[in-house]
């Protein structure tokens, strides 16, 4: 029977905010047994490249990475936001080591092709997690804690997404682990109305997702996060779960299986 481990992914905005970030520190900290945590860190980085008079420019939401913003991304999120998380939870008695994909080369990807004719620049599309490496640190009872940069080989760094990393992730060690992946949040987990933020639906298989998104039920940007979900559970992945920031210890939210 294999071991259990946990995959938390947050996002930017809970580790900006200093009462968010501590509550997550404590809450991760309290995850019994092995566990990854991905980070995010978008609006720290659009902050800092204010700042430097870098301008960030978002196409649906997504960060073109030119040279001048790939500087500041890698300094925020390598740097900044994964040295203050490794730090934090070193505080709390975790044993963390922070990861960019290039170190250990972790994660492997390609520069994105051109999509409808937009250029994301230095934008990676993940081919490979090495998940027999991140297997080995975490029998040493050593905790990754994972950047959303990437790296293709040939010298260059890759602005990635967070949520891709922590699905490939999960996948890549669902053959030494028993996974659960965990996408925190800002509702209660997926919800049927949009408008009761206690209409929560306890669990989604495939069969299920497929009658809420006919009925509209379930739509917009929810309809990808749960497609990636439904697919790290196809790959191997126990389960993954959509929850608040405050609820990663998993026991509520919605399931997808």
């Amino acid at each position: 029977m294999k071991e259990k481990l946990t995959v938390v992914k947050v996002g930017g905005a809970v580790v900006e905010d200093e009462a968010q970030l501590a509550q997550l520190l404590k809450d991760f900290s309290a995850i019994e047994g092995r566990k990854v945590l991905v980070h995010g860190g978008g609006r720290r980085a659009t902050q800092v490249a204010a700042k430097l008079g870098i301008e960030s420019k978002m196409i649906g939401g997504r960060r073109i990475t030119d040279a001048d913003m790939l500087s500041v991304v890698t300094m925020v999120y390598g740097g900044l936001v994964n040295k203050t998380l490794v730090t934090g939870l070193q505080a709390h008695g975790v044993n963390a080591l922070g990861l960019t994909g290039a170190d250990v080369n972790v994660i492997r990807s390609h520069k994105r092709p051109l999509r409808n004719g937009i250029d994301f620049g230095f934008v990676g599309d993940v081919d490979s997690v090495d998940g027999a490496i991140l297997a080995d640190f975490i029998e040493k009872n050593i905790t990754p804690i994972m950047a959303p940069l990437t790296h293709d080989g040939q010298g260059n760094i890759l602005n990635t997404n967070a949520d891709t990393i922590a699905s490939e992730t999960a996948k890549a060690l669902a053959p030494y682990y028993d996974v659960t992946l965990i996408f925190s949040f800002e509702k209660k987990g997926v919800l049927s109305n949009p408008d009761d933020d206690d209409s929560v639906i306890p669990i989604i298989t495939r069969t299920d997702f497929k009658r809420y998104s006919e009925d509209g039920t379930i739509s917009g940007g929810m309809l990808p996060k749960i497609e990636n979900a439904l697919a790290a559970v196809e790959a191997g992945v126990k389960q993954v779960v959509i929850t608040l920031a405050t609820a990663i210890n998993g026991q509520s939210g919605t399931v997808i299986k």
